[in-house]
């Protein structure tokens, strides 16, 4: 049972937008693509500041589409923001305390997409560090506390992440040490998330209803994504160009976290449209070369802002 209702329109839609995929791109297999689509139709109960409580923002219903969106995907960068919405519940709760430091890193993660500001929080939130392989018990414990952002989101009682895995550092070249123990000789530890945990995480910052209204909001300023065309050229790593933020009309609001590696391209994002409907839109593709290929997100985006007239 999926947080949101299947929509015969949605779903007509949804296939429509998936083929027209395929027949542009047809290298890319149908099990090389996974995608979740939310639709906000008035009265909208998101980005409202954390106008609605949580117990009432479950409550509403919001319709949906989704194709293998609970298949196991390794996710990249997408994974920074359940790592962005431990830190604020660590620091909610007051197990941590902020710094300067911390915060740069908070931003740079998401805003950057910064490995090294990563490594820096999930040494923060696990109480863990990178360096030399350990001795049996040592990493027994070290890894027991590597798993406390696992810990937190299985807490969640969310059947959407009931097999997800989220305790790894994200890297440039690769983990050393420790870090490559700990991943496992067939990377089987690896991280691991879906579409439909992606979509239910994001739903929850833009409702306003992840750790908190002020923290959810502090969670979108990061994320916010500026689509003109100078600020795009001024930043090459601008998680817009080759992602699902390059399809959208210039006077679309977006807020999003991409993800990229040489096997993958992923995108997570909420979008504003002009007199349209509101919608949350996480694709995940994978394998060679369609991680290199730059018009794919771009083309699925623009299919759901046509999908969006429609509608």
């Amino acid at each position: 049972m999926t947080f949101f209702r299947k929509d015969e329109k949605l779903q007509t839609l949804g296939d429509r937008i998936l083929a027209a995929t395929w027949s542009e791109f047809p290298s890319l297999a149908q099990n090389q693509i996974a995608l979740t689509w939310l639709v906000y139709d008035p009265p909208v109960f998101v980005n409202t500041g954390g106008a609605i409580s949580p117990n009432e923002f479950w409550k509403q219903s919001v319709r949906g589409f989704g194709y293998r969106g609970v298949e196991r995907i390794y996710p990249a960068s997408v994974v920074k923001l359940f790592y962005l919405v431990a830190a604020h519940e660590w620091l909610e709760k007051g197990m941590i305390q902020t710094s300067n430091e911390f915060e740069r890193a908070m931003r740079d993660m998401i805003v950057d997409s910064s490995n090294d500001a990563t490594s820096l929080v999930m040494d923060i939130l696990t109480g863990t560090t990178s360096g030399p392989e350990l001795p049996a018990a040592p990493f027994e414990t070290w890894k027991q506390q590597r798993n406390i952002v696992n810990r937190y989101f299985q807490g969640l009682g969310w059947s959407e992440l009931t097999t997800v895995n989220l305790n790894q550092k994200t890297w440039c070249d690769g983990a050393y040490g420790r870090e490559r123990a700990f991943v496992g000789d067939t990377f089987e530890n690896r991280n691991m998330l879906t579409t439909d945990a992606s979509a239910r995480l994001l739903h929850s910052i833009i409702g306003g209803v992840a750790v908190s209204a002020a923290r959810s909001q502090t969670m979108m300023n990061l994320m916010q994504r500026s689509l003109t065309p100078i600020d795009l050229r001024a930043d090459r790593d601008n998680q817009v160009t080759g992602f699902l933020g390059e399809g959208l009309p210039q006077s679309a609001h977006l807020w999003s976290k991409a993800g990229l590696t040489s096997h993958v391209r992923h995108d997570a994002a909420y979008v504003e449209l002009s007199d349209l409907q509101p919608y949350l839109l996480v694709v995940f593709t994978e394998g060679k070369p369609h991680s290199t290929n730059e018009a794919i997100l771009p083309f699925v985006s623009q299919q759901v802002v046509e999908a969006m007239n429609v509608l």
